[in-house]
């Protein structure tokens, strides 16, 4: 009966964990580049600290050595590996450095330089520990965190929508990569603690031939959609001069016995043309393509100056567009086309076939006039969580059943000590000393 209960309860969480509308997977050949990009963040680090002046007496032997700079740092050997249990683990091995000082020295019996040399090397050593590993704790732990803060978790897209990228578990590391699941979810802005269930299918990761790879699933497409929808953008107004003219002149003399009759004397009135989208639309993902399946209502209407609107016709259009997704920079960017397009009414089979002349020209004004400003919209992008400085490069997009992959190698378009200085905390810019060490590692 426990086995039971617990196999029930563990059922349970599993069905009511929160599905990633967003993966990432960061391979191990991506390792290589932020090595390089670490190590020489390290050793500038390391370049810039303050030793100590070294003084005092051994016997009958006086010294004071001072003014002290690294004039110049090798890391000869370093490895930066994926570790399961430590996620990723950083060893510096043969490392080297030149120093420049001053020296005064006193003594009192001849034939005592090895004596001097032993002297002042240990010394020298126990300075540069005590310096070193404060400085590489102030750079792994606050200063590259600086770096990790830049990433996007919860921001805005736009004026109307943002989007939240919140961690939903531990990364996972293995010998070979390092995979993170995010929430991945647009919401409207007006609406901060608003959700949208994710049913979609969960994206899987499989390549490693990349230095990174991000999965999106039809739920992180749905809720972007969502969320427009409940921010009032998806309808479309055009008044007068707004609707094209060859349109303009075909609408009337389609609607023309049906403005006669109801009334004749607003004939010369502006034509207005309103779309709106009555149910949020949706994607679907297939390895042919991607596609977003769109309803909306489709009103024409005479609006005399100071009067009430005069509806001419109503009527139900579907529309299919086909979706291509790239990833420039590190913005994911959208392109639209305009595939399917079909009107019909929803008060007769008769009006229906009544409305087919409007077919062509409907889906022309679509075509010409919409697409465009969606298009504008959508290529923007939205921002993929990166930290300041690194882009994508190479992008390679994979559809799959249910959810699509992007595979890219990085570039740093920014070096590690530009993007920190620009975010370093303010009590670290105030004084770049590192904490204080009481013993040597």
């Amino acid at each position: 009966m426990a086995l039971s209960g617990a196999l029930f309860l563990a059922l349970l969480a599993g069905a009511l964990a929160e599905l990633p509308g967003c993966k990432i997977r960061v391979t191990s050949k991506a390792l290589e580049l932020v090595k390089q990009e670490g190590l020489r963040f390290l050793e500038q680090e390391l370049e810039t600290i303050t030793i100590p002046d070294l003084r005092g007496r051994e016997g009958h032997f006086y010294y004071n050595i001072s003014e002290v700079k690294v004039t110049k740092l090798q890391l000869t050997s370093s490895e930066l590996d994926f570790q399961p249990e430590q996620k990723l683990m950083l060893q510096i091995t043969n490392a080297s450095l030149g120093l420049r000082f001053r020296r005064q020295l006193l003594y009192w019996v001849l034939k005592v330089y090895d004596f001097l040399s032993t002297f002042i090397t240990s010394g020298m050593r126990f300075l540069l520990n005590q310096q070193i590993c404060p400085v590489l704790y102030h750079a792994g732990m606050v200063l590259l965190n600086s770096l990790l803060d830049t990433v996007p978790v919860r921001s805005s897209v736009d004026e109307l929508v943002g989007i939240d990228y919140s961690l939903l578990k531990d990364p996972v590391a293995s010998t070979s990569n390092l995979d993170m699941d995010f929430r991945g979810a647009f919401f409207p802005l007006a609406e901060g603690n608003w959700s949208f269930p994710n049913r979609a299918v969960e994206p899987q990761l499989q390549e490693e031939e990349r230095m990174v790879y991000v999965a999106f699933s039809e739920f992180f497409f749905d809720s972007a959609m969502e969320s427009y929808f409940w921010a009032g953008a998806l309808q479309l107004s055009l008044v007068g001069d707004k609707v094209p003219h060859d349109l303009d002149m075909l609408l009337r003399a389609t609607y023309f016995g049906s403005i006669v009759l109801l009334s004749p004397a607003v004939i010369d009135s502006p034509l207005k043309l309103e779309l709106r989208v009555l149910a949020p639309p949706r994607c679907t993902i297939k390895p042919s393509g991607t596609t977003i399946s769109v309803t909306a209502s489709v009103t024409i209407a005479l609006v005399p100056p100071d009067q009430p609107e005069v509806q001419l016709s109503s009527m139900i259009m579907d529309a299919r567009l086909s979706a291509k997704m790239a990833l420039r920079g590190k913005a994911l960017r959208t392109q639209l086309d305009l595939r399917r397009f079909r009107i019909y009414s929803n008060q007769s089979a008769l009006e229906s076939l009544a409305l087919i002349p409007l077919q062509a020209p409907l889906k022309t004004m679509l075509q010409i006039g919409v697409m465009p400003m969606l298009n504008e919209r959508t290529w923007r992008g939205v921002q993929i969580p990166l930290p300041e400085g690194i882009n994508f490069v190479r992008e390679v997009v994979t559809n799959h059943a249910g959810f699509l992959t992007v595979g890219a190698d990085l570039h740093f378009a920014k070096g590690l000590r530009e993007v920190i200085e620009k975010n370093r905390p303010i009590d670290a810019r105030a004084s770049s000393a590192p904490p204080p060490s009481t013993a040597a590692v």
